[in-house]
């Protein structure tokens, strides 16, 4: 098994909706996005033998773990603002998952959406640009399955171990919240904010960039694909400036369409932002 350009961990997950369900989660989009900017991609995950993603993750290399069920959500949209429940949970990613050659993937997305990993798994890839996408540390759900924010009590070291940091507005709110104040200790951190665009945390300073306008059918994976887009080009040009741009320019283009089919690829984001200059 070769070095992968671009490794991402997490579970996939079955998205529902009214007529059945659509595959998503982090590591999908994430996986994808890498791959349509031109990146050799690994994915670790887990998931029931309900999923069959060989199909979907043409020229991605897939470690998966077979598990009892896939990890299945339900969101719902009202008025721009997500509600989520969670209706199955798949088994845990261990480091044993990981591949070695695996270990020394140059970028490694650390993508949770369910608590699915410890965050010491960061430690596999000590030379490793890594991101992460903490959501899944930073929820919790009840006996309905509704989720909830929740604080990260392990975040402090966790963050500061961390090469970029990326997190929804949403991802701050209730409990959560207090992770806004621990983003200082992260090298780079990134707060995405919808149709207002994201703000770059950066030595103690903030950059707000404006989103690209665009005609909004489906939010959901939005901000994975902002992050993949992101990390994939932070590594190509070392810009955290011009790294955000193209990650605004690929969300704006992904909310235009419907599930896996919205990452996009780098002729349709360097045209965006050839727009929008």
């Amino acid at each position: 098994m070769g070095r992968p350009d671009f490794l991402v961990i997490g579970h996939v997950a079955k998205d529902l909706t009214n007529g059945g369900y659509r595959l998503g989660g982090t590591a999908l989009y994430s996986a994808l996005t890498a791959r349509n900017l031109g990146r050799s991609v690994g994915m670790i995950t887990c998931a029931g033998a309900d999923v069959d993603l060989s199909q979907l993750l043409e020229d991605v290399e897939v470690v998966c773990r077979p598990s009892p069920v896939t990890t299945t959500f339900r969101n719902v949209y009202q008025q721009g603002r997500r509600r989520q429940y969670i209706h199955a949970v798949a088994d845990r990613i261990d480091a044993k998952s990981v591949p070695s050659r695996w270990r020394e993937a140059p970028i490694v997305h650390l993508g949770p959406i369910a608590g699915e990993f410890d965050p010491d798994l960061m430690s596999l890839f000590p030379s490793s640009f890594v991101g992460l996408t903490p959501q899944g540390w930073l929820r919790r759900w009840d006996e309905q399955g509704r989720v909830s924010p929740c604080r990260w009590l392990d975040s402090r070291g966790f963050l500061s171990r961390a090469d970029a940091v990326i997190v929804s507005q949403e991802d701050l709110e209730g409990e959560a919240g207090t992770l806004r104040s621990q983003l200082r200790l992260s090298r780079l951190a990134v707060v995405t904010e919808g149709p207002e665009g994201a703000t770059l945390h950066l030595q103690g300073k903030g950059y707000h960039c404006p989103a690209v306008e665009s005609k909004a059918v489906d939010a959901t994976g939005a901000g994975d694909i902002f992050a993949a887009a992101f990390l994939v080009r932070l590594a190509e040009t070392d810009d955290p400036h011009e790294a955000m741009r193209f990650a605004t320019a690929a969300a704006s283009i992904s909310v235009t369409k419907v599930g896996i089919a919205s990452a996009p690829g780098r002729g349709e984001i360097e045209d965006v932002m050839r727009h929008a200059a």
